[in-house]
């Protein structure tokens, strides 16, 4: 459940945050009002005069006050999420050691004196080394 309350609550930071970006880039600047002072076309608006800055500026304020809310919601939702391992090999058990039977001694490897390989035959006739005469 607290994981669905902190998805919601990113949720409408994200939307919140996007709202705030937008009200701020359609509102006019400081600069602007001298030029609708002159004859600007600003009475014909939909809000009035000067009912478009008021309202724009009054929403802008409504959505930085959520944006602030939820960011300080996060972060106390974040502090309380149960620590989850970083790696999987944090998450492991250690193994229980499992004692060993010993094992019956290797056959003993006889010794290879001679230059014959055991399993071979000898060759044939005479000693290696020796020229028939």
């Amino acid at each position: 459940m607290s994981s669905s309350i902190f998805n919601l609550v990113l949720l409408l930071h994200v939307l919140a945050g996007l709202g705030v970006i937008g009200l701020v880039l359609m509102q006019h600047g400081k600069g602007a009002d001298m030029g609708a002072a002159f004859g600007g076309g600003a009475s014909g608006s939909l809000f009035g005069a000067s009912g478009s800055a008021n309202f724009l500026s009054r929403t802008t304020a409504a959505l930085a006050t959520v944006f602030f809310i939820t960011s300080l919601s996060l972060s106390y939702l974040a502090g309380k999420r149960p620590v989850e391992p970083a790696s999987v090999v944090d998450g492991m058990v250690p193994a229980v050691a499992v004692p060993v039977e010993p094992q019956s001694p290797a056959p003993a490897v006889p010794e290879v004196s001679s230059g014959v390989i055991p399993g071979e035959s000898a060759p044939a006739g005479n000693d290696a080394g020796v020229i028939p005469e």
